[in-house]
């Protein structure tokens, strides 16, 4: 039990992230069109999000170092280089995701995005600059769980209420599939591996403490999942004629039965903690992996940090719908989510690196089927786009 205390921390709050702004609009959008016939795909993804982060945090424990460091270290520098656009191309959706949803919360309140996502932007400048970490962590983390307790609250007053509960449910249709490849990318993040390998690195788990980081990772995906099966049927019975989304107070009507009138401010407020956590993380454990694998060490991060920022905090700004953003930045997820899943099932599959916490063919098996179910999922609810008909 000691162990769990002493390693408790990185996988936890990755999956406090990964229940991010865009997520929640994800999980509000699923419930709202379909009820309760997604939350057995949603409780599904636990499986697939345990498996990967799993061996990030394998990855982590073994050899101590980022997901950056060790591509520089075990492939050749021209290999490297090309692995690093790849990775600042994640960095680069992931802010504009969580920017996205700050704008989203802010105009649930009101506030015009040319207004909120400039201040976020800024005030995240300030605590990545002065590596004010800790300090803005801490109080977000508070609201974040406040928050989750609200959905809760939310998805059992409207169960209460009655709600027709579909076990199952699959239909070919472009929309569903769609919604499907969105919540993948909802749950299964890629700037969630960087972190996860980057911070159990930092944190100095020993390797017969892997079985504690394990326990911490799978409780973290039940918890996250949970809290994205709440958003989804809390968000039950929001007028479907209204699922353009052009305002973004529609979703807010999701936490009525709790805060009343003032549900568009405590679904602003959510999303706004919920993204600048996500911020934070992505921030801490994805632009150091690009400067570390072309060589750089962390001395340049910051300027990577900015170049990766600024298209990110531009974007938002001029998107003429900002709901229907984010759930096509949710597909775009699972795509840029290839390149570091299959450098990270490569690093976990050396057995000169991992030793005898190498995965093992069973392992691979799982691991690379979970990959190639996720990519072919968002790869076809693509093919529509592209005048495809499924």
């Amino acid at each position: 039990m000691g162990q769990i205390f002493q390693t408790w921390g990185p996988a936890w709050l990755v999956m406090i992230a990964d229940v991010d702004a865009a997520s929640a609009i994800t999980a509000a959008d699923s419930g709202a069109q379909y009820g309760t016939k997604l939350v057995w795909f949603i409780m599904l993804l636990v499986i697939p999000l345990f498996v990967i982060q799993e061996v990030a945090g394998r990855v982590g424990v073994v050899t101590g170092k980022g997901l950056g460091e060790l591509i520089r270290e075990n492939y050749q520098r021209r290999v490297a280089v090309f692995c690093a656009i790849p990775m600042a191309l994640v960095d680069i959706i992931s802010y504009v995701v969580e920017y996205t949803g700050i704008a989203i919360g802010f105009q649930m309140m009101g506030v015009s995005r040319f207004i909120s996502v400039p201040l976020a932007f800024m005030a995240h400048v300030l605590v990545v600059y002065n590596k004010k970490y800790a300090e803005a962590e801490k109080p977000l983390l508070i609201l974040s769980v406040l928050f989750s307790a609200v959905w809760v609250v939310a998805a059992f007053l409207t169960a209460r209420n009655g709600i027709e509960v579909t076990p199952f449910y699959f239909s070919k249709s472009p929309d569903f599939i769609f919604m499907l490849a969105a919540n993948i990318g909802a749950v299964i993040m890629p700037f969630m591996l960087f972190y996860q390998v980057s911070a159990t690195a930092e944190k100095g788990t020993q390797r017969s403490s892997v079985w504690a980081v394990r326990f911490e990772t799978l409780v973290g995906a039940i918890f996250s999942e949970l809290i994205m099966v709440a958003i989804a049927v809390s968000a039950i019975g929001i007028n479907v004629d209204n699922l353009n989304f052009t305002s973004p107070k529609v979703l807010s009507q999701s936490l009525s039965t709790v805060a009343g009138h003032f549900a568009p401010y405590v679904f602003g407020v959510g999303l706004i903690a919920a993204s600048f956590i996500a911020l934070i993380v992505i921030s801490l454990g994805s632009c150091w992996g690009v400067t570390e694998a072309v060589g750089w060490g962390r001395k340049h991060w910051f300027k990577v940090y900015l170049l990766e920022s600024i298209p990110a905090v531009i974007i938002p700004l001029f998107s003429f719908n900002l709901i229907k953003l984010a759930l096509n930045l949710m597909v775009l997820q699972i795509v840029v989510l290839i390149a570091p899943a299959i450098i990270l099932g490569m690093l976990a599959s050396n057995k000169k690196l991992m030793g005898d916490l190498v995965l093992n063919p069973a392992n691979k098996f799982v691991y690379w089927t979970f990959i190639v179910l996720i990519f072919a999922t968002g790869i076809i609810s693509m093919l529509p786009f592209f005048g495809v008909k499924l």
